[in-house]
């Protein structure tokens, strides 16, 4: 008798709940998000009852792109970003500027490269 296979990487757990489940169907949100967009959490927002997925959204979004929010959470973008836009419409998360006309091309570049480590690490 041969031993069950294991998977490779112990980190991965397939999801049992379909994306269209975790979003109640949506596809779209209001809030326009880029991926690259770098998320903030509101100061003194008190978040009401979140969903599980929802809650893993905001625990890891400050500071990050919605790319790397996708990558952590193992989350489909499309569906990262439905979840994030009701975080934002609910107050909890705010869109930081990214690239003005004053921005640095070294901030440019940090941004892309950012951008680039949340990709590959979904």
């Amino acid at each position: 008798m041969t031993p069950p296979v294991e998977p490779e990487d112990e980190g991965y757990r397939p999801r049992l709940i379909r994306s269209y489940t975790i979003t109640a169907g949506r596809t779209a949100t209001k809030v326009d998000l880029a991926m690259e967009a770098t998320l903030r959490l509101q100061a003194g927002a008190e978040a009401p009852v979140l969903t599980p997925s929802a809650a893993q959204v905001l625990e890891v979004c400050d500071r990050r792109s919605v790319a790397e929010v996708s990558a952590l959470t193992k989350m489909p973008i499309g569906v990262t970003r439905v979840l994030l836009g009701d975080l934002i419409e609910q107050g909890l998360v705010r869109i930081q500027a990214t690239i003005t006309e004053k921005t640095s091309t070294d901030e440019r570049l940090e941004l892309i490269e950012r951008t680039l480590r949340g990709l590959r690490n979904y």
